[in-house]
Protein backbone atom coordinates (compact mmCIF):
# COMPACT_ATOMS: atom_id res chain seq x y z
CA UNK A 1 0.00 0.00 0.00
CA UNK A 2 2.75 2.82 0.83
CA UNK A 3 4.70 1.50 -2.42
CA UNK A 4 1.46 1.91 -3.99
CA UNK A 5 0.92 5.43 -2.86
CA UNK A 6 4.25 6.21 -3.58
CA UNK A 7 4.43 5.66 -6.91
CA UNK A 8 0.84 7.65 -7.54
CA UNK A 9 2.79 10.74 -5.83
CA UNK A 10 5.62 9.97 -8.58
CA UNK A 11 3.34 10.05 -10.94
CA UNK A 12 1.70 13.42 -9.68
CA UNK A 13 4.85 14.88 -9.67
CA UNK A 14 6.14 14.05 -12.65
CA UNK A 15 2.98 15.28 -14.38
CA UNK A 16 3.30 18.28 -12.23
CA UNK A 17 6.89 18.89 -13.67
CA UNK A 18 5.90 18.27 -17.17
CA UNK A 19 3.37 20.47 -17.17
CA UNK A 20 5.39 23.14 -15.61
CA UNK A 21 7.86 22.54 -18.33
CA UNK A 22 5.56 22.18 -21.24
CA UNK A 23 4.21 25.35 -22.07
CA UNK A 24 6.29 28.26 -23.50
CA UNK A 25 8.53 30.12 -21.04
CA UNK A 26 7.18 32.96 -19.17
CA UNK A 27 8.79 36.13 -19.78
CA UNK A 28 10.94 37.54 -16.61
CA UNK A 29 8.58 38.89 -13.54
CA UNK A 30 9.82 42.19 -14.21
CA UNK A 31 8.24 42.40 -17.60
CA UNK A 32 4.99 40.44 -16.92
CA UNK A 33 4.41 41.32 -12.92
CA UNK A 34 0.59 39.69 -12.86
CA UNK A 35 1.96 36.47 -14.54
CA UNK A 36 2.17 34.10 -11.71
CA UNK A 37 -0.69 36.09 -10.31
CA UNK A 38 -3.05 35.12 -13.31
CA UNK A 39 -1.98 31.56 -12.54
CA UNK A 40 -4.20 31.10 -9.54
CA UNK A 41 -6.32 33.89 -9.61
CA UNK A 42 -9.69 34.69 -12.15
CA UNK A 43 -9.29 38.14 -11.30
CA UNK A 44 -6.62 40.66 -11.74
CA UNK A 45 -5.49 42.52 -8.21
CA UNK A 46 -2.45 44.14 -6.74
CA UNK A 47 -3.45 43.87 -2.98
CA UNK A 48 -1.13 42.65 -0.43
CA UNK A 49 -3.08 39.88 0.62
CA UNK A 50 -3.92 38.49 -3.30
CA UNK A 51 0.14 38.04 -3.37
CA UNK A 52 0.60 36.74 0.03
CA UNK A 53 -2.03 34.23 -0.84
CA UNK A 54 -0.60 33.30 -4.52
CA UNK A 55 2.76 32.56 -2.53
CA UNK A 56 1.18 30.37 0.12
CA UNK A 57 -0.10 28.17 -3.03
CA UNK A 58 3.50 28.32 -4.52
CA UNK A 59 4.53 27.05 -1.58
CA UNK A 60 2.13 24.32 -1.42
CA UNK A 61 3.67 23.48 -4.88
CA UNK A 62 7.21 23.17 -4.35
CA UNK A 63 6.47 21.25 -0.72
CA UNK A 64 4.71 18.84 -3.00
CA UNK A 65 6.92 18.40 -5.50
CA UNK A 66 10.10 18.06 -3.04
CA UNK A 67 8.20 15.40 -0.85
CA UNK A 68 7.51 13.56 -3.56
CA UNK A 69 11.11 13.54 -5.51
CA UNK A 70 12.41 13.17 -2.27
CA UNK A 71 9.91 10.05 -1.19
CA UNK A 72 11.08 8.16 -4.85
CA UNK A 73 14.59 8.66 -4.29
CA UNK A 74 14.58 7.84 -0.96
CA UNK A 75 12.74 4.17 -1.82
CA UNK A 76 13.93 3.49 -5.10
CA UNK A 77 12.06 0.91 -6.93
CA UNK A 78 12.58 -1.63 -9.47
CA UNK A 79 12.25 -0.86 -13.21
CA UNK A 80 9.04 -3.06 -13.44
CA UNK A 81 7.43 -1.97 -10.03
CA UNK A 82 4.52 0.21 -11.88
CA UNK A 83 3.25 -3.18 -13.58
CA UNK A 84 2.95 -4.97 -10.60
CA UNK A 85 -0.57 -5.02 -8.55
CA UNK A 86 -0.38 -2.88 -5.15
CA UNK A 87 0.26 -5.27 -1.62
CA UNK A 88 -1.09 -4.11 2.04
CA UNK A 89 1.46 -5.85 3.79
CA UNK A 90 3.49 -8.85 3.28
CA UNK A 91 5.76 -10.21 5.80
CA UNK A 92 9.40 -9.77 5.15
CA UNK A 93 11.49 -13.52 5.37
CA UNK A 94 13.08 -14.09 8.64
CA UNK A 95 16.42 -14.12 8.68
CA UNK A 96 17.92 -17.24 9.27
CA UNK A 97 19.10 -16.72 13.16
CA UNK A 98 15.53 -15.47 14.09
CA UNK A 99 13.33 -17.67 15.73
CA UNK A 100 9.19 -17.07 15.71
CA UNK A 101 7.92 -18.58 19.12
CA UNK A 102 4.09 -19.12 19.46
CA UNK A 103 1.84 -20.44 22.28
CA UNK A 104 -0.17 -23.68 21.06
CA UNK A 105 -3.46 -21.33 20.37
CA UNK A 106 -1.12 -18.74 18.35
CA UNK A 107 -2.59 -16.46 20.43
CA UNK A 108 0.82 -15.05 21.80
CA UNK A 109 4.05 -15.09 19.69
CA UNK A 110 7.61 -13.31 19.60
CA UNK A 111 10.36 -13.32 17.37
CA UNK A 112 14.18 -13.82 19.16
CA UNK A 113 17.73 -14.22 18.24
CA UNK A 114 18.62 -15.93 21.77
CA UNK A 115 16.76 -19.44 22.50
CA UNK A 116 19.10 -21.07 24.01
CA UNK A 117 18.49 -25.33 24.91
CA UNK A 118 21.32 -26.25 27.24
CA UNK A 119 21.73 -30.01 27.58
CA UNK A 120 23.01 -30.65 31.13
CA UNK A 121 22.90 -28.59 34.22
CA UNK A 122 26.46 -27.35 33.80
CA UNK A 123 25.28 -25.99 30.58
CA UNK A 124 22.21 -24.09 31.84
CA UNK A 125 24.59 -23.32 34.58
CA UNK A 126 26.51 -21.36 32.32
CA UNK A 127 23.99 -19.73 30.47
CA UNK A 128 22.34 -18.41 33.73
CA UNK A 129 25.80 -16.73 34.90
CA UNK A 130 26.97 -15.47 31.63
CA UNK A 131 23.46 -14.02 31.03
CA UNK A 132 23.64 -12.70 34.64
CA UNK A 133 26.90 -10.75 33.80
CA UNK A 134 25.39 -9.09 30.58
CA UNK A 135 21.87 -8.09 32.11
CA UNK A 136 20.85 -10.40 29.07
CA UNK A 137 17.26 -11.30 29.76
CA UNK A 138 16.85 -15.32 29.01
CA UNK A 139 12.91 -16.29 30.27
CA UNK A 140 12.74 -19.91 31.20
CA UNK A 141 10.19 -21.38 28.41
CA UNK A 142 8.72 -24.57 29.08
CA UNK A 143 6.17 -26.47 25.65
CA UNK A 144 4.14 -23.08 25.14
CA UNK A 145 0.70 -24.56 25.69
CA UNK A 146 0.05 -22.16 28.43
CA UNK A 147 -3.11 -19.94 26.47
CA UNK A 148 -1.35 -16.82 28.06
CA UNK A 149 2.19 -17.23 26.79
CA UNK A 150 3.54 -16.67 30.35
CA UNK A 151 6.90 -17.93 28.69
CA UNK A 152 7.47 -16.08 26.24
CA UNK A 153 10.08 -13.30 25.73
CA UNK A 154 11.44 -11.38 22.85
CA UNK A 155 14.49 -10.52 24.44
CA UNK A 156 15.26 -14.18 25.16
CA UNK A 157 14.49 -17.58 26.12
CA UNK A 158 15.93 -20.97 27.90
CA UNK A 159 13.97 -23.90 27.09
CA UNK A 160 15.07 -27.27 28.91
CA UNK A 161 13.75 -29.60 26.23
CA UNK A 162 16.87 -31.33 25.69
CA UNK A 163 17.45 -31.78 29.79
CA UNK A 164 14.47 -34.41 30.07
CA UNK A 165 15.98 -37.33 31.12
CA UNK A 166 14.89 -39.66 34.47
CA UNK A 167 17.92 -39.29 36.93
CA UNK A 168 16.91 -41.48 39.78
CA UNK A 169 13.62 -43.61 41.02
CA UNK A 170 13.44 -44.81 44.33
CA UNK A 171 10.63 -47.41 44.25
CA UNK A 172 10.67 -48.39 47.98
CA UNK A 173 9.71 -44.45 48.86
CA UNK A 174 7.36 -44.10 45.56
CA UNK A 175 9.85 -41.09 44.28
CA UNK A 176 11.32 -40.66 41.11
CA UNK A 177 14.34 -37.36 40.69
CA UNK A 178 14.01 -36.06 36.97
CA UNK A 179 15.24 -33.27 34.83
CA UNK A 180 12.80 -30.54 33.95
CA UNK A 181 12.55 -30.46 30.47
CA UNK A 182 10.81 -34.05 30.66
CA UNK A 183 7.44 -34.05 29.29
CA UNK A 184 5.09 -35.46 31.20
CA UNK A 185 4.08 -38.20 29.40
CA UNK A 186 7.56 -39.39 29.15
CA UNK A 187 7.72 -39.43 32.69
CA UNK A 188 4.83 -41.33 33.19
CA UNK A 189 6.06 -43.61 30.75
CA UNK A 190 9.08 -44.33 31.91
CA UNK A 191 7.77 -44.77 35.71
CA UNK A 192 5.56 -47.80 34.28
CA UNK A 193 7.99 -50.05 34.64
CA UNK A 194 9.04 -49.51 37.82
CA UNK A 195 5.10 -49.92 38.89
CA UNK A 196 4.70 -46.26 39.44
CA UNK A 197 2.86 -42.96 38.15
CA UNK A 198 1.63 -39.60 38.81
CA UNK A 199 -0.98 -38.63 41.30
CA UNK A 200 -2.87 -36.57 38.93
CA UNK A 201 -2.80 -34.86 36.17
CA UNK A 202 -3.95 -31.78 34.34
CA UNK A 203 -5.23 -32.64 30.71
CA UNK A 204 -2.78 -32.34 28.64
CA UNK A 205 0.39 -34.94 28.43
CA UNK A 206 2.77 -32.53 26.54
CA UNK A 207 4.05 -30.29 29.10
CA UNK A 208 7.03 -29.83 30.53
CA UNK A 209 7.51 -30.95 34.52
CA UNK A 210 8.96 -27.87 35.32
CA UNK A 211 6.46 -25.68 33.41
CA UNK A 212 3.62 -27.61 34.66
CA UNK A 213 4.50 -26.61 37.99
CA UNK A 214 5.78 -23.43 37.89
CA UNK A 215 2.05 -22.20 37.04
CA UNK A 216 0.32 -24.23 39.39
CA UNK A 217 -1.25 -26.72 36.77
CA UNK A 218 -3.33 -28.69 38.03
CA UNK A 219 -6.06 -32.17 37.31
CA UNK A 220 -9.53 -32.55 39.19
CA UNK A 221 -10.49 -34.48 42.82
CA UNK A 222 -11.62 -32.83 45.72
CA UNK A 223 -9.08 -35.00 47.63
CA UNK A 224 -6.44 -34.39 45.25
CA UNK A 225 -4.01 -31.08 45.25
CA UNK A 226 -2.68 -29.67 41.94
CA UNK A 227 0.32 -30.70 40.56
CA UNK A 228 3.11 -28.53 42.23
CA UNK A 229 2.32 -30.28 45.79
CA UNK A 230 3.38 -33.38 44.48
CA UNK A 231 6.89 -31.83 44.12
CA UNK A 232 8.88 -32.66 46.87
CA UNK A 233 12.90 -30.94 46.26
CA UNK A 234 13.77 -28.66 43.32
CA UNK A 235 16.87 -27.68 42.23
CA UNK A 236 17.12 -24.55 41.16
CA UNK A 237 19.50 -22.48 38.97
CA UNK A 238 19.66 -18.68 40.10
CA UNK A 239 21.30 -15.79 38.15
CA UNK A 240 22.40 -14.57 41.97
CA UNK A 241 23.38 -17.14 44.01
CA UNK A 242 24.08 -20.23 41.38
CA UNK A 243 22.41 -23.85 42.15
CA UNK A 244 20.66 -24.21 45.29
CA UNK A 245 18.37 -27.71 46.25
CA UNK A 246 15.08 -26.68 48.28
CA UNK A 247 12.96 -28.75 49.77
CA UNK A 248 10.31 -29.31 53.00
CA UNK A 249 13.66 -29.78 55.00
CA UNK A 250 16.16 -27.63 53.41
CA UNK A 251 14.75 -23.93 53.08
CA UNK A 252 11.01 -25.07 53.47
CA UNK A 253 10.25 -20.86 53.05
CA UNK A 254 11.95 -20.18 49.61
CA UNK A 255 10.64 -23.88 48.58
CA UNK A 256 6.79 -23.32 49.13
CA UNK A 257 7.53 -19.63 47.37
CA UNK A 258 9.40 -21.27 44.62
CA UNK A 259 7.63 -24.51 43.96
CA UNK A 260 4.90 -22.22 42.23
CA UNK A 261 7.44 -19.73 41.12
CA UNK A 262 5.97 -18.72 37.78
CA UNK A 263 9.99 -18.79 36.62
CA UNK A 264 10.53 -15.68 38.28
CA UNK A 265 13.10 -16.85 40.82
CA UNK A 266 15.06 -19.57 39.38
CA UNK A 267 15.29 -22.12 35.93
CA UNK A 268 13.79 -25.22 37.60
CA UNK A 269 16.79 -27.69 36.53
CA UNK A 270 15.39 -30.63 38.67
CA UNK A 271 12.90 -31.94 40.50
CA UNK A 272 11.71 -34.93 42.79
CA UNK A 273 8.71 -35.92 42.91
CA UNK A 274 6.23 -38.26 44.72
CA UNK A 275 4.55 -40.79 43.12
CA UNK A 276 1.98 -43.33 43.45
CA UNK A 277 1.29 -46.90 42.72
CA UNK A 278 0.55 -47.41 38.85
CA UNK A 279 -3.33 -47.85 38.95
CA UNK A 280 -5.97 -48.36 36.25
CA UNK A 281 -9.04 -46.13 36.15
CA UNK A 282 -12.48 -46.74 35.16
CA UNK A 283 -14.01 -43.72 33.47
CA UNK A 284 -18.34 -43.32 34.04
CA UNK A 285 -19.74 -40.77 31.64
CA UNK A 286 -23.15 -39.42 31.95
CA UNK A 287 -25.78 -36.89 31.39
CA UNK A 288 -27.14 -35.12 33.88
CA UNK A 289 -28.93 -31.36 34.90
CA UNK A 290 -28.97 -29.17 37.63
CA UNK A 291 -31.65 -30.39 39.86
CA UNK A 292 -29.87 -33.48 40.00
CA UNK A 293 -26.52 -32.57 40.93
CA UNK A 294 -27.74 -30.20 43.70
CA UNK A 295 -28.99 -33.76 45.19
CA UNK A 296 -25.47 -35.42 44.51
CA UNK A 297 -23.22 -32.89 44.72
CA UNK A 298 -21.84 -33.43 48.09
CA UNK A 299 -21.51 -37.31 47.49
CA UNK A 300 -20.19 -37.09 44.50
CA UNK A 301 -17.15 -34.51 45.41
CA UNK A 302 -16.67 -37.17 48.91
CA UNK A 303 -16.90 -40.47 46.72
CA UNK A 304 -15.60 -40.32 43.43
CA UNK A 305 -11.41 -40.00 43.46
CA UNK A 306 -11.63 -37.74 40.15
CA UNK A 307 -14.56 -35.55 38.77
CA UNK A 308 -15.71 -32.64 36.88
CA UNK A 309 -18.68 -31.13 35.31
CA UNK A 310 -19.17 -30.27 31.30
CA UNK A 311 -21.86 -27.55 31.17
CA UNK A 312 -23.51 -26.59 27.86
CA UNK A 313 -24.68 -23.48 27.67
CA UNK A 314 -27.66 -22.77 26.50
CA UNK A 315 -29.08 -26.61 27.28
CA UNK A 316 -29.47 -28.21 30.28
CA UNK A 317 -26.87 -30.52 29.79
CA UNK A 318 -24.65 -30.57 32.44
CA UNK A 319 -22.13 -34.31 31.75
CA UNK A 320 -20.53 -35.75 34.65
CA UNK A 321 -17.33 -37.57 34.28
CA UNK A 322 -16.35 -39.86 37.39
CA UNK A 323 -12.94 -41.63 37.79
CA UNK A 324 -12.19 -44.36 40.12
CA UNK A 325 -9.72 -46.66 40.72
CA UNK A 326 -11.00 -50.58 39.31
CA UNK A 327 -12.11 -53.07 42.15
CA UNK A 328 -10.07 -55.83 42.42
CA UNK A 329 -12.83 -58.02 43.76
CA UNK A 330 -15.53 -56.65 41.21
CA UNK A 331 -13.13 -55.93 38.02
CA UNK A 332 -14.18 -53.26 35.52
CA UNK A 333 -18.19 -52.94 35.06
CA UNK A 334 -19.75 -55.11 31.87
CA UNK A 335 -21.47 -52.29 29.96
CA UNK A 336 -22.65 -52.38 26.54
CA UNK A 337 -23.38 -48.52 25.22
CA UNK A 338 -26.73 -48.10 23.38
CA UNK A 339 -25.26 -46.09 20.72
CA UNK A 340 -21.76 -46.83 18.17
CA UNK A 341 -19.36 -44.11 18.04
CA UNK A 342 -20.71 -43.01 14.28
CA UNK A 343 -24.09 -42.59 15.49
CA UNK A 344 -23.36 -40.29 18.30
CA UNK A 345 -21.61 -38.24 15.87
CA UNK A 346 -24.44 -38.03 13.22
CA UNK A 347 -26.24 -35.40 14.79
CA UNK A 348 -22.80 -33.69 14.17
CA UNK A 349 -22.34 -34.39 10.98
CA UNK A 350 -25.49 -33.63 9.36
CA UNK A 351 -25.81 -30.13 11.27
CA UNK A 352 -22.33 -29.46 9.56
CA UNK A 353 -23.47 -30.47 6.04
CA UNK A 354 -26.89 -28.59 6.46
CA UNK A 355 -25.19 -25.25 7.93
CA UNK A 356 -22.45 -25.61 4.85
CA UNK A 357 -25.18 -25.57 2.26
CA UNK A 358 -26.67 -22.67 4.16
CA UNK A 359 -23.01 -20.87 4.83
CA UNK A 360 -21.33 -21.61 1.70
CA UNK A 361 -20.71 -18.77 -0.84
CA UNK A 362 -21.85 -18.26 -4.52
CA UNK A 363 -18.56 -20.00 -6.16
CA UNK A 364 -18.98 -23.08 -3.74
CA UNK A 365 -20.85 -26.18 -5.83
CA UNK A 366 -22.46 -29.14 -4.98
CA UNK A 367 -19.73 -31.46 -6.58
CA UNK A 368 -17.22 -29.97 -3.91
CA UNK A 369 -19.85 -30.26 -1.08
CA UNK A 370 -19.98 -34.15 -2.39
CA UNK A 371 -15.67 -34.16 -2.29
CA UNK A 372 -15.54 -32.89 1.06
CA UNK A 373 -18.61 -35.01 2.33
CA UNK A 374 -17.05 -38.52 3.30
CA UNK A 375 -14.41 -36.70 5.02
CA UNK A 376 -16.87 -36.09 7.68
CA UNK A 377 -16.63 -39.44 8.15
CA UNK A 378 -12.88 -39.41 9.59
CA UNK A 379 -13.40 -36.02 11.92
CA UNK A 380 -13.81 -36.52 16.33
CA UNK A 381 -16.00 -34.70 17.41
CA UNK A 382 -13.96 -32.11 18.83
CA UNK A 383 -12.66 -31.33 15.11
CA UNK A 384 -16.41 -31.34 13.99
CA UNK A 385 -17.39 -28.69 16.83
CA UNK A 386 -14.06 -26.60 14.64
CA UNK A 387 -15.79 -27.11 11.53
CA UNK A 388 -19.40 -25.99 12.88
CA UNK A 389 -17.83 -22.95 14.89
CA UNK A 390 -15.79 -21.66 11.81
CA UNK A 391 -18.73 -21.08 9.65
CA UNK A 392 -19.91 -18.09 11.93
CA UNK A 393 -18.05 -18.48 15.18
CA UNK A 394 -19.81 -15.16 16.41
CA UNK A 395 -23.12 -15.99 15.67
CA UNK A 396 -24.99 -16.78 18.70
CA UNK A 397 -27.79 -19.23 16.86
CA UNK A 398 -25.17 -20.90 15.48
CA UNK A 399 -23.10 -21.46 18.51
CA UNK A 400 -26.61 -22.79 20.08
CA UNK A 401 -27.20 -25.20 17.67
CA UNK A 402 -23.96 -26.60 17.58
CA UNK A 403 -24.41 -26.82 21.63
CA UNK A 404 -27.35 -28.69 21.15
CA UNK A 405 -25.79 -31.31 18.63
CA UNK A 406 -22.52 -31.29 22.06
CA UNK A 407 -25.43 -32.10 23.86
CA UNK A 408 -26.91 -34.81 21.70
CA UNK A 409 -23.33 -36.13 21.31
CA UNK A 410 -22.66 -36.63 25.24
CA UNK A 411 -26.26 -38.52 25.62
CA UNK A 412 -25.41 -40.83 23.02
CA UNK A 413 -21.72 -41.58 24.34
CA UNK A 414 -22.84 -41.87 28.02
CA UNK A 415 -20.92 -45.21 29.35
CA UNK A 416 -17.57 -46.74 31.25
CA UNK A 417 -14.16 -46.95 29.84
CA UNK A 418 -11.11 -48.37 31.78
CA UNK A 419 -7.51 -47.73 31.34
CA UNK A 420 -4.31 -46.57 32.73
CA UNK A 421 -4.67 -43.52 35.37
CA UNK A 422 -2.48 -41.11 32.06
CA UNK A 423 -4.73 -42.63 29.76
CA UNK A 424 -7.94 -41.98 31.15
CA UNK A 425 -7.39 -38.34 32.59
CA UNK A 426 -6.34 -37.38 29.21
CA UNK A 427 -9.25 -34.22 27.99
CA UNK A 428 -9.00 -33.36 24.23
CA UNK A 429 -9.73 -29.44 24.63
CA UNK A 430 -10.50 -29.35 21.28
CA UNK A 431 -8.19 -26.86 18.73
CA UNK A 432 -7.29 -23.05 18.88
CA UNK A 433 -8.27 -21.53 21.63
CA UNK A 434 -9.23 -18.41 23.92
CA UNK A 435 -9.45 -19.62 27.45
CA UNK A 436 -9.91 -17.94 31.27
CA UNK A 437 -10.07 -20.14 34.03
CA UNK A 438 -10.31 -19.10 37.29
CA UNK A 439 -10.05 -20.49 41.22
CA UNK A 440 -12.23 -20.12 44.36
CA UNK A 441 -13.21 -21.82 47.91
CA UNK A 442 -15.61 -24.01 48.22
CA UNK A 443 -15.74 -24.78 51.53
CA UNK A 444 -14.22 -28.12 52.90
CA UNK A 445 -14.71 -31.71 51.94
CA UNK A 446 -16.64 -32.75 54.73
CA UNK A 447 -18.93 -30.06 54.59
CA UNK A 448 -18.82 -28.34 50.94
CA UNK A 449 -20.41 -24.75 50.55
CA UNK A 450 -22.35 -25.18 47.34
CA UNK A 451 -20.73 -22.12 46.14
CA UNK A 452 -19.32 -23.66 43.48
CA UNK A 453 -22.88 -24.80 41.93
CA UNK A 454 -24.23 -21.18 42.43
CA UNK A 455 -21.60 -19.85 40.27
CA UNK A 456 -22.33 -22.05 37.52
CA UNK A 457 -26.00 -21.34 37.83
CA UNK A 458 -24.95 -17.33 37.81
CA UNK A 459 -22.19 -17.58 35.03
CA UNK A 460 -25.18 -19.82 32.75
CA UNK A 461 -27.73 -16.37 33.42
CA UNK A 462 -24.94 -14.31 32.53
CA UNK A 463 -24.54 -15.86 28.89
CA UNK A 464 -28.25 -16.02 28.31
CA UNK A 465 -28.57 -12.56 29.48
CA UNK A 466 -26.08 -11.18 27.28
CA UNK A 467 -26.95 -13.17 24.30
CA UNK A 468 -22.66 -14.32 24.62
CA UNK A 469 -21.75 -16.95 21.52
CA UNK A 470 -20.62 -19.15 24.71
CA UNK A 471 -19.42 -22.41 22.91
CA UNK A 472 -19.13 -25.46 25.40
CA UNK A 473 -18.27 -27.02 27.30
CA UNK A 474 -17.49 -24.68 30.48
CA UNK A 475 -15.16 -27.34 32.03
CA UNK A 476 -15.54 -27.12 36.32
CA UNK A 477 -13.03 -29.45 38.35
CA UNK A 478 -11.66 -29.79 42.20
CA UNK A 479 -8.47 -29.86 43.87
CA UNK A 480 -7.56 -29.67 47.66
CA UNK A 481 -5.41 -26.80 48.84
CA UNK A 482 -1.65 -26.08 48.14
CA UNK A 483 0.86 -25.63 50.39
CA UNK A 484 2.46 -23.32 47.12
CA UNK A 485 2.31 -19.79 48.85
CA UNK A 486 1.47 -18.22 45.40
CA UNK A 487 -0.96 -21.82 43.83
CA UNK A 488 -4.22 -19.63 43.77
CA UNK A 489 -5.45 -23.03 45.70
CA UNK A 490 -3.02 -21.88 48.35
CA UNK A 491 -4.58 -22.45 51.98
CA UNK A 492 -3.49 -22.45 55.25
CA UNK A 493 -6.40 -24.61 56.17
CA UNK A 494 -5.58 -28.50 55.73
CA UNK A 495 -9.18 -29.58 55.14
CA UNK A 496 -10.56 -26.83 52.33
CA UNK A 497 -11.31 -27.10 48.74
CA UNK A 498 -11.25 -25.18 45.69
CA UNK A 499 -13.58 -25.50 42.38
CA UNK A 500 -11.73 -24.18 38.86
CA UNK A 501 -13.93 -23.01 36.18
CA UNK A 502 -13.16 -22.70 32.69
CA UNK A 503 -15.03 -20.58 30.12
CA UNK A 504 -14.07 -20.92 26.24
CA UNK A 505 -14.39 -19.35 22.79
CA UNK A 506 -12.16 -21.17 19.81
CA UNK A 507 -10.18 -19.71 17.27
CA UNK A 508 -11.31 -22.19 14.52
CA UNK A 509 -10.06 -19.75 11.69
CA UNK A 510 -6.59 -18.63 10.06
CA UNK A 511 -8.19 -15.44 9.03
CA UNK A 512 -6.60 -12.56 10.94
CA UNK A 513 -9.30 -9.73 10.73
CA UNK A 514 -12.03 -12.98 11.98
CA UNK A 515 -9.35 -14.48 14.77
CA UNK A 516 -9.33 -10.11 16.10
CA UNK A 517 -12.59 -10.31 16.25
CA UNK A 518 -13.07 -13.10 18.22
CA UNK A 519 -10.76 -12.10 20.55
CA UNK A 520 -12.66 -8.83 21.16
CA UNK A 521 -15.88 -11.36 21.74
CA UNK A 522 -14.08 -13.34 24.35
CA UNK A 523 -12.60 -10.48 26.04
CA UNK A 524 -16.27 -8.64 26.42
CA UNK A 525 -16.83 -12.55 27.65
CA UNK A 526 -14.30 -12.61 30.17
CA UNK A 527 -15.03 -8.92 31.77
CA UNK A 528 -18.88 -9.66 32.08
CA UNK A 529 -17.96 -13.03 34.22
CA UNK A 530 -14.81 -10.63 36.00
CA UNK A 531 -16.86 -8.00 36.67
CA UNK A 532 -20.02 -9.92 38.04
CA UNK A 533 -18.21 -13.04 39.32
CA UNK A 534 -14.73 -12.78 40.49
CA UNK A 535 -14.89 -10.64 43.83
CA UNK A 536 -17.87 -12.25 45.15
CA UNK A 537 -16.51 -15.49 45.15
CA UNK A 538 -13.15 -14.71 45.70
CA UNK A 539 -12.24 -16.22 42.23
CA UNK A 540 -8.50 -15.78 40.78
CA UNK A 541 -7.23 -16.74 37.19
CA UNK A 542 -4.88 -19.70 36.68
CA UNK A 543 -1.41 -18.23 36.13
CA UNK A 544 -1.38 -20.13 32.78
CA UNK A 545 -4.18 -18.10 31.25
CA UNK A 546 -4.27 -14.79 33.17
CA UNK A 547 -3.85 -11.80 30.72
CA UNK A 548 -2.36 -8.22 31.51
CA UNK A 549 -4.38 -5.41 31.23
CA UNK A 550 -3.60 -2.84 28.51
CA UNK A 551 -5.47 0.23 30.81
CA UNK A 552 -3.60 1.72 33.62
CA UNK A 553 -6.44 1.83 36.15
CA UNK A 554 -7.69 -2.32 35.21
CA UNK A 555 -4.04 -2.91 35.82
CA UNK A 556 -3.54 -1.43 39.23
CA UNK A 557 -6.76 -3.05 39.89
CA UNK A 558 -5.23 -6.77 39.54
CA UNK A 559 -2.27 -5.62 41.40
CA UNK A 560 -4.50 -4.53 44.32
CA UNK A 561 -6.36 -8.25 43.69
CA UNK A 562 -3.36 -10.00 43.51
CA UNK A 563 -1.81 -8.29 46.52
CA UNK A 564 -5.02 -9.15 48.25
CA UNK A 565 -4.32 -12.89 47.64
CA UNK A 566 -0.85 -13.47 47.64
CA UNK A 567 2.26 -12.14 49.42
CA UNK A 568 3.56 -10.35 46.70
CA UNK A 569 6.19 -8.53 49.20
CA UNK A 570 7.85 -11.67 49.74
CA UNK A 571 7.66 -12.83 46.36
CA UNK A 572 9.08 -9.64 45.23
CA UNK A 573 11.76 -10.28 47.74
CA UNK A 574 12.85 -13.15 46.57
CA UNK A 575 12.92 -12.31 42.91
CA UNK A 576 15.22 -9.20 44.11
CA UNK A 577 17.96 -11.44 46.13
CA UNK A 578 18.05 -14.50 43.50
CA UNK A 579 17.27 -12.35 40.48
CA UNK A 580 18.12 -8.51 41.05
CA UNK A 581 18.85 -8.03 37.37
CA UNK A 582 15.33 -9.59 36.55
CA UNK A 583 17.08 -11.26 33.64
CA UNK A 584 14.42 -14.35 34.10
CA UNK A 585 11.41 -11.99 33.94
CA UNK A 586 9.16 -10.94 31.13
CA UNK A 587 6.86 -8.17 30.77
CA UNK A 588 3.72 -10.15 32.16
CA UNK A 589 5.97 -10.58 35.39
CA UNK A 590 7.01 -6.91 36.05
CA UNK A 591 3.26 -5.96 35.39
CA UNK A 592 1.51 -8.03 37.56
CA UNK A 593 4.34 -8.00 40.58
CA UNK A 594 5.97 -4.42 40.23
CA UNK A 595 8.80 -3.72 42.05
CA UNK A 596 9.56 -0.59 44.37
CA UNK A 597 11.01 2.21 42.56
CA UNK A 598 14.65 2.71 44.15
CA UNK A 599 15.74 6.80 43.78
Amino acid sequence: MFRAAAITTRRSSQTLLHHRTSNIPPPPLHQNPNFLHRQFCSTPSSSSAKEAEIRKYIGYTALLVGSAIATYYSFPFPADAKHKPAQFFKYAPLPEDLHSISNWSGTHEVQTRVFLQPENLQELEKIVHDANEKKQRIRPVGSGLSPNGIGLLRAGMVNLALMDKILEVDREKKTVKVQAGIRVQELVDGIKEHGLTLQNFASIREQQIGGIVQVGAHGTGASLPPMDEQIISMKLVTPAKGTIEVSKEKNPELFYLARCGLGALGVVAEVTIQCVEKHELVEHTFVSNIDEIKKNHKKWLNENKHIKYLWIPYTDTVVVVKCNPVSKWRGPPKFKPKYTKDEALQQLRELYVDLLKKYRTVETTAKSLEINEPDLNDLSFTELRDKILALDPLNKDLVVKANQAEADFWRKSEGYRVGWNDEILGFDCGGQQWVSETCFPSGTLAKPSMKDLEYMEELKQLIQSQNIPAPAPIEQRWTARSKSLMSPASSPAEDEIFSWVGIITYLPTLDARQRKEITEEFFHYRNLTQTRLWDKYSAYEHWAKIEVPKGKEELASLQARLRSRFPVDEYNKARMELDPNRILSNRMVEKLFPLPTTS
